[in-house]
């Protein structure tokens, strides 16, 4: 089955998978709602002038991709996560750092906005 949705693409995981997709989710509509949820490249994302983020799960994390100027921008309080070039791993055994996901969030929406502007 294609997945059409990011409802759908949310409850296909396990109720506390789905949990950790809807609180980023909820964060993405609290601090950009004026950004544009669809699926991109099969996944959940955000846009507002270019793709905020996207995010996805997987069997031990939730992967998070707010682009490579957040990894480097955020460098110092991702040290103790997996990340690549525009990745960041959020296993699941460890508490889900909202507060950090948050912050990248906050600074990919001025990122965009003000990338924009300069045009």
């Amino acid at each position: 089955m294609k997945i059409t949705s990011i409802d759908e693409y949310i409850v296909q995981f396990p109720k506390e998978v789905q949990e950790y997709l809807n609180n980023i989710r909820t964060l993405g509509r609290e601090l950009v709602p004026e950004a544009e949820e669809k699926l991109t490249y099969g996944v959940p994302s955000f846009v507002l002038k270019g793709i905020l983020f996207n995010y996805a799960a997987f069997k031990k994390h939730v992967g998070f991709y707010p682009t490579p100027s957040a990894i480097e921008a955020f460098a110092d309080k991702l040290s103790e996560y997996e990340t690549a070039k525009g990745t960041i791993k959020f296993p699941f055994a460890r508490p889900m750092p909202y507060d950090l996901i948050k912050e990248i969030i906050i600074f990919r929406k001025e990122e965009n906005l003000n990338k924009k502007k300069r045009k």
